[in-house]
């Protein structure tokens, strides 16, 4: 599921159409809520923890730590 989100997440910035990528995913999550509803129905009550890293949407932008004014005419003739 990990993997399809990232796809459609591409799709969406290369502005491209995900609608079917986006129905595969809710199909998916779909089936994830049977099986937790199976689970809960045969005694299993223990929580879920995924351990995974975190991967940001978009990049960091880059700040400047400083503003520098610069000139186009050379020192003497302004």
């Amino acid at each position: 599921m990990l993997e399809a989100e990232a796809i459609m997440r591409e799709q969406i910035n290369r502005d491209e159409d995900c609608s079917w990528v986006a129905g595969e995913i809710l199909a998916m999550r779909n089936v994830m809520s049977l099986l937790i509803e199976e689970r809960t129905r045969l005694g299993d009550s223990e929580p879920i923890l995924v351990n995974f890293a975190f991967i940001p949407r978009r990049a960091q932008a880059v700040k400047l730590s400083r503003v520098v004014k610069r000139h186009l005419a050379p020192a003497g003739a302004r």
